[in-house]
């Protein structure tokens, strides 16, 4: 969806609220795609801030759908989009104004909101999914769920710095 910015980027003072329904359905990047199942419209705070120049605020709230990073289950994670940026008329040509300062979220006079979102999206993604904070993940060895159970496998990990005297205790062994 373009949204028309001219009146904001060329009248000194002139401010007004939009929302703009996200048409997004899947989010898609390097880490994978993950449908999103639930979002609110893009609320945007359009501001004059000087000649050729817009201060946008925006909120939204999007839930998409992921896997937990410890057991692998499908789980939603609600990610709620804040942001404040300033974009640029196509007239300016600052040297402080780089072509990429606006992330490419401009396209003339337009404000591209898909892409805007887009980006927000990829700059809150969690670091972290979790289905629940206390879960214990899939067994090393066969892979069950540990949410569901023990699996009674053997998970003793001897400690490495006695492997040397281990080492000694084989070789002294008579056979």
């Amino acid at each position: 969806m373009l949204l028309n910015l001219t009146d904001v980027l060329t009248s000194e003072g002139k401010s007004r609220t939009e929302d703009a329904e996200i048409a997004l359905t899947v989010f898609e990047s390097r880490m994978g795609s993950f449908p999103i199942t639930e979002k609110t419209p893009l609320r945007l705070e359009l501001e004059n801030a000087g000649a050729g120049r817009a201060r946008l605020k925006g909120h939204a709230v999007i839930t998409q759908r992921m896997n937990c990073d410890r057991c692998l289950k499908e789980t939603p994670v609600t990610i709620v989009l804040d942001f404040e940026r300033e974009v640029y008329s196509p007239e300016i040509t600052d040297a402080a104004v780089s072509d990429d300062t606006d992330g490419g979220v401009m396209e003339g006079y337009q404000l591209n909101v898909e892409a805007l979102v887009y980006n927000e999206l990829l700059m809150n993604q969690p670091e972290r999914v979790l289905c629940r904070p206390d879960c214990r993940g899939i067994c090393k060895k066969c892979g069950r769920d540990l949410n569901e159970g023990e699996c009674g496998c053997d998970t003793f990990v001897p400690d490495p710095r006695m492997a040397v005297l281990k080492d000694i205790f084989n070789a002294s062994k008579e056979v």
